[in-house]
């Protein structure tokens, strides 16, 4: 495997047993979230470390939370909305199948969460204002061709990142917490809010992206078996190799 060239096959095929058990619990429970009731997921899905965040909100300030195809990532977003004060709104890329898309929509949207989708982030953002409110991002969804304009080698290969969480961090100096969620057994899960970066606009340009990234690349490497391995993260490739300083971020949409 690309990712892990230091692990042995052995080593390789144990984590892609254990992925795949893990992957078809995961389709079950997204499957749930049809009927799971507040009281039910709020005993499986439990935060800590939350002080800082609902200091920001509870002072009417908003904050921003990077997230990642990573354990139950469906019930953590819908959890959120439950967990803090202020109104959730996550950040989606529609589907092309818009049966699937109009479910997964409705199931998300269950339990008070305000679905927005990619290209209205800086919309919202705008008419939200004066609530305290949290807008949270798939840090590891893959830009589309066009918009692959920054790269940075992630898990040993060549990766573009989408760079919307750091435009609208910088843009509106919100504090930017890592959702780090941890299995726990099946069917449970922990998340850590993890500040890392609490004054966007005092970072250097791709440094928010850097940091969200690397973050992500730790939590794989600790615990691989738990990211979605199958959403295509590579699916495009760099017509050449270019330095990371030079991409061009005017392009990128929020």
């Amino acid at each position: 495997m690309n990712a892990f060239p230091e692990k042995s096959l052995s080593e390789i095929d144990t984590i892609e047993k254990k992925y795949y058990k893990f992957l078809a619990s995961l389709i079950f429970e997204v499957i749930k979230m049809k009927s799971i009731s507040k009281k039910e997921l709020q005993k499986r899905v439990k935060f800590k470390n939350v002080d800082l965040v609902e200091a920001y909100l509870k002072n009417n300030e908003s904050v921003l939370f990077c997230s990642s195809h990573y354990g139950n990532y469906e019930w953590v977003c819908m959890a959120i909305g439950m967990a803090f004060p202020g109104e959730h709104y996550p950040i989606y890329k529609p589907l092309s199948n818009e049966i699937f898309d109009n479910w997964f929509f409705n199931m998300r949207s269950r339990f008070g969460n305000r679905m927005v989708a990619m290209r209205q982030t800086l919309r919202a953002i705008q008419a939200s204002k004066g609530t305290p409110n949290m807008f949270t991002f798939g840090s590891d969804q893959a830009p589309s061709k066009d918009e692959s304009n920054y790269w940075t080698t992630f898990l040993n290969q060549e990766t573009s990142v989408q760079l919307g969480i750091e435009k609208i961090a910088k843009k509106t100096n919100r504090p930017v917490f890592y959702l780090k969620i941890n299995y726990l057994k099946r069917g449970y899960f922990e998340v850590d809010c993890v500040p890392i970066c609490l004054h966007p606009k005092e970072t250097a340009e791709f440094e928010i992206t850097e940091m969200h990234t690397r973050f992500l690349e730790e939590m794989i490497k600790a615990e691989p078996a738990y990211w979605l391995w199958s959403h295509r993260r590579w699916k495009y490739k760099p017509e050449q190799k270019t330095s990371t300083s030079t991409s061009n971020n005017e392009q990128i949409t929020a």
